[in-house]
């Protein structure tokens, strides 16, 4: 294990690429044998380029508002919006104002039927709150 590091929910270690946060996340965790898989969490990662909060599958969670609070200016978060087993679009909204964050990649939608989402839908919803959603075709990246 000489190429890892240790960390839980509420710490931070600064690395030779920058800090990484780790913070709360609300959903199972298990590795793919069921076994379990430690606590969920979220990670908020920055340097001097930057600072991009990823969600992980998590439902909408208060603590979300304890972020801007405790780490830079999010420039872009990475949020689930599939609904059944995360946040929907409506709360994915909601959680980009916890994070004081307007520019959203959504993750973890349309891979299989329980997540399908209506991206007009979601397009619309982001662009009446004053937000951007980032929507990516299966397999495709984006540069940010």
């Amino acid at each position: 294990m000489e190429n890892t590091h240790p960390m839980n929910t509420g710490g931070k270690w600064t690395f030779d690429f920058g800090t990484i946060m780790c913070v709360n996340a609300i959903h199972s965790s298990s590795f793919p044998d069921g076994s379990y898989a430690g606590p969920a969490m979220g990670f908020v990662i920055w340097n001097e380029e930057g600072c991009i909060y990823f969600a992980g599958d998590t439902a909408l969670t208060m603590d979300m508002k304890l972020i801007p609070m405790l780490c830079p200016k999010v420039d872009i978060s990475l949020m689930p919006i599939g609904d059944n087993f995360t946040m929907d679009v409506k709360q994915a909204v909601i959680a980009s104002d916890f994070v004081e964050c307007n520019k959203v990649l959504g993750c973890h939608y349309d891979t299989f039927g329980f997540i399908k989402i209506d991206k007009e839908a979601a397009q619309k919803a982001f662009e009446d709150a004053g937000k951007d959603l980032i929507l990516l075709d299966i397999g495709k990246s984006v540069t940010v």
